[in-house]
């Protein structure tokens, strides 16, 4: 006679393995109509659980977890690397789960500390807009990586580590100003966007208010929706489109890189050049902005530190060396071949 496994009572229920186990384990967060059923299946079916796979999964695991928003975004894959081999260094188990834009980050992380026993978590990209009584709810160590926080978040809940996506912003659009640019374009995120987009594309503002520029509404380009947030390939449509509009400028900022690189190309296939007609500048500092051609006018992230700094942390809030930590790394601007200076010689200006 074959023997039934649990796997074979998960698909008699149409659920999932992990919803069977919490049945059999009498979990609380389930169903009882669900748990009711199952627990017929497995009557009718005879099955006996696998106790000592039972017992194992009881102990507890030694695993970290990294919630990833935007992971089609380079700038992370670097990070990733780094949290992964510090992370098994550490004799931990590493999981990547990504998170879609429209998912809550804390929901699935609770989730996962249930089912994986998890020590700790690193959240990674997006934003954190969530009251500080949902944040408490997360019952092991936890660090904000690259993410923009709100201002009235409990800074004892949880520790962090990012640039100052504001001050940055302003410094590479700073350095637009100060090479003679009066009309710069942006592309960025939508004006409801709650994380890094808002802090660059407020530093965007400042800076040109603070050079006596005022701000063009006919200048802001946002990302489209149906597109890839932050990628070549919405860069370039909204720098199209820029470019259509009677409306003359003679930079364009776009808050990361790939949309950077998007806009040359837009640039390029209207027949116009890059920095002669329009220069372009954007910011995270990827290794692709160095070695495009024309080469990128960026802020660079210190990435690897950033990285670093992030699990270091972490663990040193697992072993109470600590209970929370803030970190702020500075950007560095790199000036590429993108950007020329049109003080003399240019009626665009």
């Amino acid at each position: 006679m074959e023997i039934i496994t649990i796997k074979d009572i998960a698909r008699l229920c149409g659920v999932g393995v992990s919803t069977v186990s919490r049945a059999i384990n009498n979990h609380p967060d389930i169903n009882e109509e669900t748990k009711a059923m199952i627990m017929q299946v497995i009557r009718e079916n005879n099955y006996v659980p696998n106790n000592s796979a039972r017992n194992l999964k009881r102990t507890d695991s030694k695993a970290i977890a990294v919630l990833i928003k935007g992971i089609t975004n380079p700038f992370f894959s670097n990070m990733i690397k780094i949290f992964e081999k510090k992370i098994k260094e550490k004799k931990y188990s590493f999981i990547l789960q990504h998170v879609d834009n429209k998912e809550n980050e804390v929901d699935i992380a609770i989730e996962l500390i249930k089912e994986k026993k998890l020590k700790g978590i690193v959240f990674l990209g997006g934003h954190f807009s969530h009251p500080d009584e949902k944040l408490r709810m997360i019952n092991v160590p936890f660090v904000l990586s690259t993410i923009a926080t709100m201002d009235n978040l409990d800074k004892s809940i949880c520790s962090s580590v990012s640039v100052d996506d504001f001050k940055e912003s302003y410094k590479v659009v700073d350095y637009l100003c100060k090479q003679g640019h009066k009309k710069i374009a942006i592309i960025t995120a939508p004006m409801d966007d709650e994380s890094i987009g808002m802090l660059r594309f407020n530093g965007y503002t400042s800076a040109l208010k603070d050079n006596g520029i005022e701000i063009n509404e006919n200048l802001i380009g946002i990302m489209k929706d149906e597109l890839e947030s932050y990628s070549m390939e919405n860069g370039y449509a909204v720098a199209t489109e820029l470019l259509h509009k009677n409306e003359d400028f003679t930079a364009i900022y776009a808050i990361c890189d790939s949309m950077a690189i998007g806009a040359c190309k837009a640039i390029f296939d209207m027949g116009k050049t890059v920095p002669e007609d329009y220069s372009v500048a954007g910011f995270d500092g990827l290794d692709i902005a160095s070695y495009y051609n024309p080469s990128i006018t960026t802020i660079r992230q210190p990435v690897e530190e950033i990285a670093e700094e992030t699990i270091k942390i972490l663990f040193n809030v697992i072993g109470k060396k600590i209970l929370v930590e803030h970190k702020t790394f500075q950007g560095e601007l790199i000036v590429g071949q993108s950007t020329k200076n049109i003080y003399i010689g240019n009626s665009k200006n």
